[in-house]
């Protein structure tokens, strides 16, 4: 059995043992409580030595940049769902896709797997590139929903500098950013991870060792099988996967990336699950909305469908990225990531096109 293989097998051994303990955490406080210890804990310290152990140089300020890039990329491009599903832009759905579609939130589904197949020096460059994310997430995605709330109600003003701030405040208060920071002024001191107090080295070392097995568990755990609108979610998800290779393919094309390590992180930071930071302004404006008495049809976001669209990205999430770190350099080819996403796409568009033509039977 190759490593690889064995690798793949025993961190989806861990997953389904997280589903098989799902009848011992049955509130959801305890399954958050897990959430809480990976977040400001164990992610952290794991970012925090892999950070220490790599030469940082100026260059690599390029990293948090082509993250916010791509980002826009997926929101300019999360349009072209609405013609293949059916989906009026300026409705309720429409403006939940629009925020969640180019949303990425790469510490839970993502980074684990980068540590345990690509090594430190990759996960730090992850993390770096997850500092672009931080900012659209908080930023310009609140910016979006501010507009698209102020648009489809009759309030014209808001406090935007008041919010803006607490969002600022609010991601330099996050146990990960703190120490991504703190790890590159320690850098910019000359001071590496070797050089630090053994005792401090030993703290993060033995935190760190929890991540994956936590995250994995915790994958487990929050799998949801709701009902609601699955199929759109479903094709939504294959939707966002097969676009997010297509763009990462050109991306990988334009900057001429050649490094192994650097093309599967090009392909699999953008394949991470979508984040909980739009859940969390789509539900600030659904509060406004609900003093209002607004009727469901006629609010600004689904607050459902984007739980519902978490609670399955996470998991398919997962299984993409885990699919493509063990398959060694097969996706690491132009070719195979265009022919995939396109692949992606149209299995994400057949639900609907077959809707399309059973409803036209169904009146001949």
């Amino acid at each position: 059995m190759s490593d690889a293989l064995q690798k793949t097998i025993t961190l989806l051994l861990l997953i389904i043992l997280g589903l098989l303990l799902k009848s011992k955490f049955k509130s959801k406080e305890q399954t958050n409580g897990i959430k809480e210890i990976i977040l400001s804990v164990a992610l952290p310290s794991t970012i925090f030595i892999s950070l220490m152990k790599i030469d940082i140089d100026s260059s690599m300020i390029v990293i948090p940049l082509v993250t916010l890039v791509f980002n826009f990329l997926m929101f300019f491009s999360a349009p072209l769902a609405f013609s293949l599903f059916g989906i009026e832009k300026h409705s309720p759905t429409g403006r939940t896709l629009m925020m969640l579609i180019p949303s990425l939130a790469p510490g839970l589904s993502c980074f684990p797997f980068i540590a345990e197949f690509l090594g430190e020096k990759s996960l730090a460059i992850a993390a770096l590139a997850d500092v672009g994310n931080k900012f659209f997430v908080l930023i310009s995605l609140y910016i979006l929903a501010m507009n698209m709330f102020l648009k489809n109600s009759d309030e014209k003003e808001m406090k935007m500098g008041g919010k803006l701030k607490s969002l600022f405040a609010s991601m330099f208060q996050e146990p990960i950013n703190i120490l991504i920071f703190l790890a590159l002024i320690l850098l910019s001191l000359g001071i590496s991870f070797k050089t630090l107090p053994s005792v401090v080295t030993d703290l993060f070392d033995k935190t760190s060792a929890m991540m994956t097995p936590l995250v994995l568990l915790f994958i487990g755990l929050a799998v949801q099988l709701k009902e609601g609108k699955k199929r759109i979610v479903a094709s939504i998800l294959l939707f966002r996967a097969g676009i997010t290779m297509l763009i990462s393919a050109g991306m990988i094309y334009v900057l001429n990336i050649t490094d192994l390590s650097m093309i599967l992180l090009s392909i699999v930071i953008p394949l991470s699950a979508a984040s909980f930071w739009p859940l969390a302004h789509i539900s600030a404006f659904n509060l406004r909305e609900d003093t209002k008495s607004v009727p469901k049809e006629k609010r600004t976001f689904d607050l459902e469908l984007a739980v519902l669209l978490l609670a399955f990205s996470l998991p398919f999430s997962t299984i993409l990225i885990l699919s493509i770190l063990s398959s060694g350099s097969f996706f690491a080819h132009i070719p195979t990531l265009i022919t995939s996403g396109l692949i992606l796409i149209s299995l994400g568009a057949l639900p609907n096109l077959l809707g399309k033509v059973f409803m036209k039977v169904s009146k001949a």
